[in-house]
């Protein structure tokens, strides 16, 4: 597999997927950029939330749980001495009819 990473112009970077979806980047305005899209590592944590998503709705899926109403939240922990993201948190929300009985499960899928 291949991704295609081009730049359009000022400090925007963007990557053509094989699947030929195009993810747009660039920098806030304070950065340079022109802000028009969420920059690049927004997007790497945004993935991590959003991988940690697809598993929930396979794992609800399977069982007929819905999960529109489910959340993650997802949380960074800020090393200041290191200057750099020392941990990512996510917290799973579950409405108040979610089967208690799969609650365990659901955070280990």
């Amino acid at each position: 597999m291949s991704i295609k990473i081009v730049f359009p112009g000022n400090k925007k970077v963007d990557a053509i997927m094989p699947s030929g979806f195009r993810i747009q980047t660039d920098q806030p305005v304070k950065e340079g950029g022109d802000g028009t899209a969420p920059a690049p590592f927004e997007l790497f944590l945004a993935s991590i939330g959003t991988c940690a998503g697809i598993y929930i709705v396979g794992f609800c899926e399977s069982r007929g749980i819905p999960y529109q109403d489910i959340e993650i939240i997802q949380d960074l922990v800020y090393d200041p001495i290191a200057r750099r993201i020392s941990k990512v948190k996510l917290e799973i929300r579950v409405p108040k009819d979610f089967p208690e009985k799969y609650y365990d499960a659901l955070v280990k899928s």
